[in-house]
């Protein structure tokens, strides 16, 4: 394959003791070099004028310094074709979101009225059952606590709530209002069964996945 190669090339082969054997030369001389030392299929050679060529289906490369060059992936697929990529042009600021959204039957989440979950609370056939773990400082509170959150993610497709909308929505439920609901809120986030959500000078919670979908467990 040497005989592809005019002009002054290079012949570079490493085995696999470090042993480096490099000839340069013209390409036919070189060509004949390598058929001495027996290097035919191996090795690397590369003309002067940075055309290259393997010589052997797995040899590596090597750079100046006798660095093995690591091979380019074989799967990267068809070269980009720029022809097929659709140009959309607009003005800055022109794309109403929003719009766009509802065109794909994408619709973002209404912030639910707390109201509204108070009622969803209503319809329930019976009070839920007190949590039964060792943990809870107010097992019945955070049945209803967990009820709320539930409608909210499940009908509403919100991830937390304000103070002030688990406080409406409890419809007093919880039993606890202002300071006493808001202490008792960070110590069930503490506890990981709920998440803080910042906005702006309002904070919410969120139920935390395991312990939405969780049952109650057994006190021994």
């Amino acid at each position: 394959m040497m005989k592809r190669l005019k002009g002054p090339v290079r012949f570079r082969f490493r085995g696999e003791e470090d042993l480096e054997v490099i000839i340069e030369g013209d390409a036919r001389w070189v060509e004949q070099q390598v058929t001495l030392l027996g290097l035919e299929g191996v090795g690397w050679a590369m003309s002067q004028s940075s055309k290259s060529m393997n010589l052997g289906s797995g040899a590596p490369r090597f750079n100046s310094k006798g660095e093995v060059i690591a091979a380019p992936p074989r799967d990267m697929g068809p070269p980009p074709d720029p022809s097929r990529i659709p140009v959309v042009r607009r003005k800055v600021g022109s794309l109403n979101l929003h719009e766009r959204l509802v065109k794909m039957g994408i619709e973002s989440p209404q912030r639910p009225d707390p109201l509204e979950i108070a009622e969803a609370l209503e319809e329930l056939e019976e009070p839920p059952e007190p949590v039964r773990d060792a943990l809870s400082s107010d097992p019945m509170a955070e049945a209803w606590l967990k009820e709320i959150m539930r409608v909210a993610v499940r009908d509403f497709g919100v991830t937390g709530l304000s103070i002030e909308g688990i406080e409406i929505a409890s419809q007093g439920r919880l039993r606890k209002t202002d300071l006493e609901l808001e202490v008792w809120l960070d110590v069930m986030f503490r506890h990981g069964k709920l998440v803080k959500i910042h906005g702006g000078q309002k904070i919410g919670y969120g139920p935390s996945p395991k312990w939405l979908e969780s049952k109650s467990k057994t006190i021994i």
